[in-house]
């Protein structure tokens, strides 16, 4: 549905009379009259009384939930049709609203646009006698699955061609695609929706076909079994939760259970070890995991269990061609560490330590070839590499500079001393090298194109540590452009997420220069609930430590301010999914600090959500934030910050909420309630939008294109919430 008829859809049904056309409003503000301000919808209230663990709470907007959400997932079209008239209402009011920023919204996606170079591709990762990679055409929204002879630029082979995919569909996405051991299938799983509800495909390299035997209700997850003859997958049932693995032959045939996970609160997901001597099966939920392996000369083999699960223990482990590594924190290595297991024998009774637990020093993960480990470690909210031989010589892949992202890639292969890894920072496109372990060479492999160009030397990167309520110091990376003064005046956009243990990297991002080439400052807060300064950064901000997140978020921003990068007012405060939790909390918490709220597909409704056991993501997260279905003390605490319960008359910055009608993550629901109670309460003139996208779920557009306009939607609404903007476009 296009702007147009989206306003013409809403004065249908009576509901925005007040509200300018665009079309009137576009001839308005190009004429330098002012419009009446378009009038915003007002929801209807149903009072829903809720009785949980002796509390009761009144819900007003509890009807906007789809009782057939569900299906509504998988077919859009069958949600409920008051609550799609309030959406298509709301939609139509924030475009009104926003109808100035047109022009700028088109200028800054022709920016973002002309930083992108257009026929881009990966760098080949070799395997066997081929080399696999991506490539866009010019123009393309989607990318090209290629291979080619080893050692050649000629004799490429298109296997999937991911724009001919989306043809008559307003959404498609490709999940995992992999090409089997021998080279001669390759898999591919779609979302045909943004629900991710997967379908998985097979296609035959021989005869160029894809095989009718398609997968259904898949998660997207998929394997080969390292002899080809097998494909593995993770079933999504009809809650969406990943509940079974699946095994077929790999051309089509009889589907075997190969395991079923009865507890609602583990994720699980499959895969093979770098040497291919394993498929391991994986069960994991925050704070807990196990593993059960299949030996990949007998695929069909029963799973056996290594360890079983035990409430606060994590490990994953992989095949070094002699012996098993394992990533664990066990034994109070809240950092966690690195052991070793005989293949036979991996159970904990038999784990050495390879790489002790060393406080502070975060271990994120690790990758194998033949000879060697490499594996990720961060402090201080920065990564280095460190390569580690059989003899257990060790050397480091390391960076000097404030802020900057070092993320290790792995190997294509298990048999090469070659590992590749990325480096940028918030000034500086990415590059990408190969790195010989034995020889300690490096090979520039790529650099990120510009297309538009940039000179890193035009902008600064800098790093703050903000003094947290408990004295703890929070890294805040920073980027502006050389011109901007650190005086106050320059408006701030303030970007946080903070949970799940999630580490937020001071990476490059060619978008951001659309804000920071305005004059805006881009700064990182790296909260606890993250692991950015270790995974005790992440365990002192979850349960009924939480509020340590939005504390912190609030010190990042109390601290620009005395180190006058900002002022009280003049800054814009993102996040995402759960940053959205935080968004919505540090707007209750401290309204006065922000010009404008940017919450993407906001976690808003904490209580209700986390009380229906029917949400995919419910049970697996009660080890994040509580159960308030059982727990009195977990409820009152999560009530306590709940963004959408604490909200209460008071002058609320302007908000932008966003979701996607298909999202099974954060539910379509939660900002449409979240932005109908605000505005009930809200004692400011500021306005509360929502954009709903009809057609996607909680990664926004598919295409690379259209996802780029919605940057420069949101972005544009941080420069009119500084601005003020509709303080000057309407009367």
């Amino acid at each position: 549905m296009n702007r147009r008829e989206l306003i013409a859809s809403t004065a249908a049904v009576g509901l925005m009379s007040a509200a300018p056309t665009l079309s009137h409003a576009r001839n308005a503000q190009t004429s330098g009259a002012r419009m009446p301000r378009p009038v915003p919808p007002v929801a209807k209230k149903v009072p829903v009384r809720i009785e949980q663990l002796g509390r009761v709470r009144t819900d007003e907007y509890q009807w906007m939930k789809d009782d057939n959400w569900q299906a509504v997932l998988r077919d859009p079209t069958l949600i409920k049709q008051d609550v799609k008239e309030n959406l298509i209402e709301e939609n139509a009011y924030r475009e009104a609203m926003m109808v100035s920023t047109l022009p700028l919204q088109n200028q800054m996606f022709e920016e973002m646009k002309g930083r992108i170079k257009e026929d881009d591709s990966s760098v080949p990762s070799a395997d066997g006698p081929w080399e696999y990679y991506t490539r866009f055409n010019a123009g393309d929204q989607h990318p090209l699955y290629c291979r080619r002879p080893r050692g050649r630029t000629d004799g490429e082979e298109i296997l999937l061609d991911a724009n001919k995919l989306t043809e008559g569909k307003a959404y498609s996405v490709v999940g995992e695609a992999e090409h089997s051991p021998d080279h001669t299938l390759f898999a591919y799983a779609e979302d045909a929706q943004g629900s991710e509800v997967y379908k998985i495909y097979v296609k035959d390299l021989a005869t160029g076909q894809v095989l009718p035997d398609v997968i259904d209700s898949a998660t997207g997850d998929l394997t080969f079994s390292p002899d080809s003859q097998w494909i593995f997958w993770t079933n999504r049932n009809d809650n969406g939760r990943p509940d079974k693995i699946f095994r077929r032959p790999a051309k089509g045939g009889e589907t075997t259970l190969v395991y079923e996970e009865e507890d609602e609160g583990m994720f699980i997901g499959l895969g093979r070890t770098s040497d291919d001597a394993f498929l391991i099966i994986t069960i994991a939920n925050q704070e807990t995991s196990e593993s059960r392996l299949i030996p990949g000369n007998t695929p069909t083999a029963t799973p056996v269990l290594v360890e079983p699960r035990a409430e606060g223990r994590l490990y994953s482990m992989d095949h070094w061609g002699d012996r098993w590594i394992i990533r664990t924190n066990a034994d109070d290595a809240n950092d966690f560490k690195l052991v070793e297991a005989p293949t036979g024998s991996p159970a904990k009774a038999n784990w050495k330590d390879v790489v002790p637990h060393t406080p502070g020093r975060y271990i994120e993960g690790f990758s194998l070839t033949k000879d060697f480990i490499s594996r990720q470690e961060r402090a201080d909210a920065n990564t280095r590499i460190i390569i580690r031989d059989r003899a257990g010589a060790e050397h480091e892949i390391a960076v000097d500079e404030p802020a900057y992202s070092l993320s290790l890639g792995g190997a294509s292969e298990f048999d090469t001393t070659i590992v590749r890894y990325s480096y940028n920072s918030m000034s500086t496109p990415t590059s990408i090298y190969d790195y010989d372990q034995k020889s300690r060479e490096r090979t520039l492999r790529k650099v990120q194109e510009i297309p538009s160009g940039h000179d890193p030397a035009n902008y600064v990167v800098e790093r703050l540590n903000a003094p947290a309520s408990d004295g703890q110091l929070v890294p805040v990376s920073i980027l502006r452009h050389k011109d901007t003064p650190v005086d106050g005046s320059a408006p701030v956009l303030l970007y946080g997420y903070g949970s799940y243990g999630m580490s937020m990297a001071a990476s490059f991002s060619s978008n951001r220069l659309s804000l920071v080439d305005r004059g805006f400052i881009y700064a990182i807060a790296h909260i606890r609930g993250g692991a950015d300064k270790g995974w005790n950064w992440f365990l002192n901000a979850r349960r009924f430590t939480k509020k340590n997140t939005f504390t912190d978020f609030i010190a990042a921003a109390d601290h620009l301010i005395e180190k006058n990068y900002a002022r009280a007012g003049n800054i814009v405060a993102e996040g995402r999914s759960a940053g959205g939790l935080l968004m919505g909390a540090v707007t209750n918490m401290r309204p006065e600090l922000w010009a404008g709220i940017i919450g993407g597909v906001p976690f808003v409704d904490l209580i209700n959500t986390m009380s229906d056991t029917s949400l995919p993501l419910t049970p697996p997260e009660w080890p994040e934030w509580g159960n308030p279905l059982e727990d009195a003390d977990a409820y009152d605490y999560m009530w306590s910050y709940s963004p959408y319960d604490q909200i209460e008359a008071k002058a609320y910055p302007a908000v932008l909420a966003t979701g996607g009608l298909s999202d099974p993550r954060v539910t379509y629901w939660e900002p449409q309630k979240w932005v109908a109670r605000l505005r009930e309460h809200t004692t400011s003139t500021n306005p509360i939008l929502l954009k709903i996208n009809m057609e996607a779920g909680h990664f926004a557009s598919s295409g690379r294109f259209d996802y780029l306009k919605d940057i420069a939607h949101d972005y544009a609404f941080a420069i009119w919430a500084v601005n003020k903007g509709w303080e000057k476009d309407f009367s």
